[in-house]
Parts: structure tokens; sequence; C-alpha cells
């Protein structure tokens, strides 16, 4: 299998980075092919602008998507968006490493999505779900956070972690045609023992050993729905319909 794992910490020694360290020596030791974009050592740049075309089709007035189109189409993407998107298709996993900053992945990971996730290639019309065009791939997000598991369950103090990660999870993956792997987390990271760390370091090895048969979380599909987007049957009674179930 083809995995493209995206890691966004400032730290290099935190247990976050320890985690993508983990995964591409699991991932390599298992005979998959590997690559890593390093957002924060690379300097990526989360910027969208019109920096990021070489030509545009209208230069007096910026629709980003609209200029994604036509600099896919016309070979004027920036060299960093070319880069990182041909890894994107590549893939047919796509590991997101991320600590959770403010409820959501860092800043850096989010301007990966606005740059990388091109209109046309990626989606774009009545292209996104199941016909979205990264189907076929699988997605997993590998999370840090400081809380403590119970403050992120339902009826918990800060509500489900998958509703938090739903920009992610299905505003982004899922939208994308990615079939989503329920997230690894690993809880309260800086306040736990080593020995602690180490066993959810040899948690997330297990959890990469079974990426290829794992059940994925479920999300809407474009064929319960007419040409308008309108439901064809009561919501309540489509449990296809729904969101995710809680972890």
């Amino acid at each position: 299998m083809k995995i493209l794992i995206v890691h966004a910490h400032p730290e290099p020694m935190s247990f976050c980075s320890a985690l993508q360290r983990e995964a591409v020596e699991a991932l390599r030791a298992q005979g998959h092919e590997v690559q890593v974009s390093d957002l924060y050592d690379s300097g990526f740049n989360p910027i969208a602008s019109s920096a990021d075309f070489g030509s545009r089709k209208d230069p007096d007035y910026l629709v980003y998507a609209v200029e994604q189109r036509h600099g896919y189409t016309a070979g004027g993407i920036a060299p960093d968006i070319q880069s990182e998107l041909a890894k994107l298709l590549w893939c047919d996993l796509l590991i997101l490493n991320f600590p959770v900053f403010w409820c959501a992945p860092p800043a850096v990971m989010k301007g990966w999505f606005d740059r990388i996730w091109l209109s046309g290639p990626i989606y774009g019309g009545m292209r996104f779900y199941e016909r979205g065009g990264l189907r076929g791939k699988r997605a997993l997000c590998t999370v840090t956070i400081g809380a403590q598991e119970h403050m992120y369950q339902p009826g918990g103090i800060h509500g489900s972690l998958l509703d938090m990660l739903k920009p992610v999870l299905q505003g982004t993956l899922a939208y994308s045609g990615m079939d989503v792997l329920p997230p690894f987390v690993a809880w309260h990271v800086p306040y736990v023992s080593d020995a602690e760390r180490k066993s959810m370091l040899l948690e997330y090895r297990r959890r990469l050993a079974d990426l290829g048969s794992a059940e994925v979380l479920q999300f809407p599909r474009m064929d319960a729905y007419d040409n308008q987007l309108r439901p064809l049957v009561n919501l309540q009674d489509r449990e296809s319909l729904c969101l995710v179930k809680s972890l």
C-alpha cells in the first residue's frame, strides 16, 4: 500500500512527532511505501493567495476555486502545490498526524487543505462523497490531545470528539470521497507517565497493522439525495445518513 503521512507539530521531540516516526517504522516494516510531508519542518506556506497561480483565468478578481481548476488544467499551479498534490493522488492511505489546537488541527494543516485540495481533480460540481475525486482511498487522523477521554464523550463537558473533528472527518476527507477510519487518539499526553506513552505507541502500532480491513465511519451518500441535494427519505429513518457513531 502507498501511504502518505502529513505531519503538523512544531516540536520534533513531541509525542505527536514520536507517533509519526512510529508509523513510518511500523508501516515500512509491513512492506508499505511511505512518504512524509512534515509541514513545519518543510516550512510549508499555508496561505492561499493569487501567488499560487502562474496564469489567471481572471487576473482582475480572485475566485480561488476557479483559479485552481484553471491552473490545474493549464499547468500553472505553484510548484509546492503540485508536489503535495502528486503525493496525495499517489497514496492509497492518507494519515493526518496532528495535535489538537483550539478544537482543530494546527493552522498549517488547514492551509494544506486550502491549497492542496484542488477544485477539479478532487471535487467540483456534484463530485463529492462517494463521487469525489479521492474515492477508493482511505484516511486516518492520528491525534494527540491534552484532555482526558471522558471530557470528549457524548454528554462530556466538551461533547463528542468526532463532532469536534467534523470539519476534517466529514467536511474534508469524506467530502472528497475518502473512506475515513475512526481516529487514533492519544489522550492526556502531557500529563501521563512515560510508561503510559510507551503503551500508547504499542497500541498505535497494533492499530496500524489493521488499516486495510478496519471498519470505516459512516457518512452521507449522494444516492440518498435528489439532484437538489434534498434527502429522498426522512433523515431519521436512514441510519446511513448519520454523521458518525460515537467512539
